[in-house]
């Protein structure tokens, strides 16, 4: 059927609308910060027989865009070879395994069956970031484990809801294995909720269109999105162009991981080459399948934002070499660092590998860590424990238009950091800084932008502290002449003593005391183009606003002062 290009927007937008309102129900529901005030957090709708993207929301988080994807795609061939029970309407599967399509364990996943007239016509899923879902630290960021079973339970698809109830059973066992597990119904409800919502609105879009209607637009969308995405790859040169990316290391061995890619493309299709890239590593940051083949697709989706979210856009890209590699994790290597780190790594790759033949498009590198830090502990004024998890943002790579953004969000999604007030409420901390670190981003002829500074007190009873960061030995890449950005920094004191961690940016079990602090100061990012030939009316606007001395502003940019 010929859908008039109206009709298609509409129902495109329609989709779409389904989708930001399961994440504005999801965030405004449930009762951890890190979903309710840093929206980590996604929804999305998939095709019935094999699980293919069609719409997300536009507040989720890209590095789910694939993963997801992935996830339902493994659920239904789990159910059709009977690992999995068949669905009925109102069951809700719960999965957070990240070798079924998953990233890290924190991320769990719902998943449920929309049927429409009898049979089961899409599935709506999302995923939110639990604070804690058990292991060996508080928060599951364990920077030492060598093994997954130390990062927290693992649960393959079960269904928590069946035909609309909750199964009582399954949830105690969840709950019997976590930390503040109290706290955890909240979050369920608000994600089961989210799905419900969105079953609603997808009632309403099909009463209005009719479903062949609606079907008919989803094919067409996907194949438009194939369309302009091999339209956008035919302007690239073949190749092959190279990049490079590093990890400060696996949080156990301490020297760096490479992560080595060559991108060549093949008519209208590209081809990521990651052949040569360290092999599985024993700590945290391995990365599973389905969140690299993510990570590639969210970084050409910040080189071509024009294409839309469906699985169509990334039809021509096929992603080869990473099997041996610590970019396909098989259990049991633990992977609490692949969603939030490796992800980013692999598209600063990408970014790298790119720049030169889209120089227009592509930007340095951007901070490309999401500051995972992990505070557990008692707190004795309340009579319970907690579990506090804070991400943080950084400086975005300069590029042809401009400066990159001063504490942007990462690279991998639009998560931003909970209220410090919110923050200081919930738990025993109270926060001596929160600013930008000025100067931190890369010279270039346009700078990188600012990373963060902040710097926080235990107030009260006792904490272990963990971190599971990234970009503490190498700051972000430069492009085109430009400088690298500041290195992320971690500073903890104890007892008045300053204490830097071995591996820089992880460390775990962090014993804190009252009166103890940590100071994270995250990365700026890089600089693009010659610094030598930044105008110096922005040099100077930078120094009046102290954002560099003048000496910095000269040995950096060959600033002459407000003459010029």
């Amino acid at each position: 059927m010929a859908l008039d290009p109206i009709t298609l927007s509409v129902i495109q937008a329609g989709l779409q609308q389904v989708c930001d309102e399961m994440d504005l129900a999801f965030s405004r529901a449930a009762f951890s910060p890190v979903i309710a005030e840093a929206n980590d957090r996604s929804d999305g709708i998939y095709a019935a027989e094999d699980g293919a993207l069609i719409a997300q929301g536009a507040g989720g988080l890209p590095v789910f865009v694939g993963t997801m994807q992935y996830s339902t795609r493994t659920l239904i061939a789990m159910i059709a070879e009977g690992r999995a029970g068949a669905p009925e309407p109102g069951d809700i599967y719960i999965v957070n395994d990240p070798y079924l399509g998953g990233t890290h364990l924190m991320d769990v996943r719902f998943a449920r069956p929309y049927y429409r007239g009898g049979r089961l016509w899409c599935w709506l899923s999302n995923t939110g970031h639990w604070p804690d879902t058990g292991g060996a630290v508080p928060g599951g960021f364990s920077a030492s484990a060598t093994a997954v079973e130390q990062e927290g339970l693992r649960l393959p698809p079960v269904k928590l809801f069946k035909r609309g109830m909750m199964d009582t059973e399954i949830y105690a066992i969840i709950c019997s294995n976590i930390r503040v597990a109290d706290q955890r119904i909240g979050d369920v409800k608000a994600q089961a909720a989210a799905l419900d919502l969105g079953a609603d609105r997808l009632d309403v879009l099909l009463d209005r269109y009719g479903d062949d209607v609606v079907a008919d637009a989803i094919a067409e969308l996907r194949t438009r999105a194939a369309m302009q995405m091999r339209s956008f790859i035919r302007g690239i040169d073949q190749g092959p162009h190279q990049g490079v990316a590093w990890i400060d290391s696996d949080g156990v061995v301490n020297s760096p991981l490479e992560i080595r890619l060559n991108v060549t493309r093949d008519g209208d299709d590209l081809i990521f080459d990651f052949s040569g890239s360290s092999a599985p590593c024993l700590g945290p940051m391995n990365s599973v399948r389905a969140t690299t083949l993510s990570s590639v697709y969210l970084a050409m989706r910040h080189i071509f934002p024009e294409v839309p979210i469906s699985a169509g856009a990334f039809e021509p890209l096929h992603v080869t070499g990473i099997k041996g590699t610590f970019l396909d994790a098989q259990y049991p290597r633990p992977v609490s660092g692949c969603a939030a780190e490796v992800s980013q790594r692999i598209a600063e790759a990408v970014f790298a590998a790119l720049v030169a033949a889209l120089p227009d498009r592509v930007t340095a590198a951007p901070a490309g860590t999401s500051g995972n830090f992990a505070l557990g502990g008692h707190d004795p004024d309340r009579g319970r424990d907690f579990v506090m998890y804070q991400l943080s943002g950084g400086g975005y790579g300069g590029g042809s238009m401009g400066d990159g953004l001063s504490n942007g969000c990462s690279t991998i999604g639009i998560s931003k950091a909970p209220p410090v007030e919110i923050m200081e409420q919930a738990y025993p901390v109270l926060y001596h800084r929160y600013a930008l670190r000025e100067g931190s981003g890369g010279a270039g002829r346009y700078r990188g932008g600012f990373g963060l500074d902040y710097e926080l007190e235990l107030r009260r009873g006792t904490a272990r502290a963990s971190f599971v960061m990234d970009h503490g030995r190498f700051g972000p890449q430069g492009a085109l002449g430009g400088a690298d950005g500041a290195i992320n920094e971690v500073t903890v004191w104890r007892d008045g003593v300053a204490y830097t961690p071995a591996h820089l940016s992880k460390e775990q079990d962090i014993p804190l005391a009252p009166g103890d602090r940590v100071r994270v100061r995250t990365p700026g990012g890089g600089g693009y183009g010659d610094p030598m030939t930044r105008d110096p009316a922005a040099v100077a606007e930078d120094v009046r606003l102290g954002r560099y001395t003048e000496a910095e502003a000269r040995a950096l940019f060959g600033w002459c002062g407000d003459s010029g």
